[in-house]
């Protein structure tokens, strides 16, 4: 077949299609539980969670009220759900005073009415409910020390755990003897539902001494108040076996995975071979990114292990430990890693950006390469090694004009990446 004449624009239609597979008003319709006979109450929190609600609102039949909290600028209007914005990733006022407004809307009800969660990636940020004696400023203090120490989101959504009065399954036993219906977008690698926006309605086995030993090992600088508060053991999480949770339901509605199926079928559909590598793919960007460039080299030098052309497709959520004070996200680092893997490959381009439509500090999803990437930043004497270390991804691909900034998606599946080998 003739070599895609248009790599970039190729590569940005399988991100749209990615994102479609995900789109609520699709993925709701066939997910929606029975009607109680008492009331219908919708909490959500996250950062597709406005779109879910706005969804669920057309596809609801019955009465409904409810609120629902999306990070700044991804509002959607909704009729009988109230949409609220707070700030993610580092949580604000406004994210507290939106956690007691969930609390508080599912105070009081009966075994007669309906909870249904819309819960998706960016959820914990969104929802923060300091335990015990612990303040806003000590949870804002975990959240930056997680954010710069390189964990992968599972152990991340541990710590907070511990320390949340909303998170860990406890918004779904406040609302007990109702009923609890969460529809879930996973954004988590392996889509352990429970680690969603750190669970505020799905319970899971994490302990204190998991936190603990989660806190040792990434180094985290937190208060003492919050090490004393796990260490203590104060406010456990409930138990998966608790009687609380025994008539609740959980659904994942959307996927990593699926998406990156359906953007492998419009791959297909232009005539290329595509490979999945993995839904599921975990480290440190700069690590993935150099390990994504060997394996298009071999292809593009001797068509091996796949023949091209070809589109490797991969997901998951890559890891940045922060050591400068540059902007960018994950998608920047494993993009600037994999283009010095890949300079001077002609035919070679990839797309890595978010599915929510912000990666990291600026408001792009991420950004492209190709084979000339490296040649073109050298030509304005930037240095792709220098703005690694610095965690400056952003300002490399600005200077490009290669940032892609989508908006906000009204989904997320966490990161999606396309490599095409002509």
């Amino acid at each position: 077949m003739p070599p895609i004449a248009d790599p970039r624009a190729f590569l940005e239609s399988l991100f749209h299609t990615a994102v479609a597979a995900a789109d609520p008003d699709k993925v709701l319709a066939g997910c929606l539980p029975g009607k109680p006979k008492g009331r219908t109450v919708v909490i959500g929190a996250g950062k597709g969670a406005a779109q879910m609600a706005r969804a669920f609102e057309r596809l609801w039949d019955g009465p409904l009220s409810g609120v629902v909290v999306t990070r700044y600028g991804y509002a959607v209007p909704c009729e009988r759900i109230e949409i609220l914005e707070a700030a993610h990733p580092v949580p604000d006022e406004n994210g507290l005073a939106a956690s007691a407004k969930l609390m508080a809307a599912v105070a009081g009800l009966t075994g007669d009415d309906l909870v249904v969660a819309l819960i998706c990636g960016g959820g914990s940020a969104l929802l923060p409910a300091p335990a015990g004696d612990l303040t806003l400023t000590d949870e804002i203090a975990v959240s930056k020390a997680l954010l710069s120490s390189g964990a992968p989101i599972d152990a991340m959504n541990a710590v907070r755990k511990q320390v949340s009065r909303i998170k860990g399954g406890r918004l779904a036993a406040l609302a007990h003897p109702a009923r609890v219906v969460s529809l879930v977008v996973s954004d988590i690698p392996g889509d352990n539902l429970a680690l969603v926006a750190s669970g505020p309605t799905i319970p899971d086995t994490s302990t204190a001494a998991d936190a603990l030993r989660i806190i040792d090992r990434y180094r985290l600088d937190l208060p003492e108040a919050v090490i004393s508060h796990i260490r203590d053991g104060q406010d456990r999480p409930p138990s998966p076996t608790d009687p609380r949770f025994a008539g609740n339901e959980v659904t994942l509605v959307a996927s990593a995975a699926v998406s990156l199926e359906a953007a492998a079928r419009a791959v297909r559909a232009a005539g290329i071979e595509a490979v999945i590598l993995s839904d599921a793919i975990e480290g440190e960007a700069v690590e993935i990114g150099r390990m994504h460039a060997a394996l298009a080299a071999e292809i593009a030098r001797r068509d091996r292990p796949f023949r091209k052309p070809v589109v490797l497709l991969s997901g998951g959520e890559t890891t940045v430990t922060i050591r400068g004070n540059g902007k960018g996200g994950r998608n920047g680092e494993f993009l600037l890693s994999f283009a010095r893997g890949i300079a001077g490959l002609n035919g070679v381009s990839a797309l890595a950006a978010d599915t929510d439509g912000i990666d990291g500090s600026e408001d792009n999803a991420g950004a492209f390469v190709d084979a000339t990437t490296i040649e073109r930043l050298l030509s304005r004497q930037i240095d792709a090694a220098d703005r690694l270390a610095n965690n400056d991804s952003w300002s490399a691909f600005q200077a490009l004009g290669d940032l892609f900034v989508p908006g906000p998606t009204g989904t997320n599946v966490n990161d999606f990446r396309a490599i095409l080998i002509q």
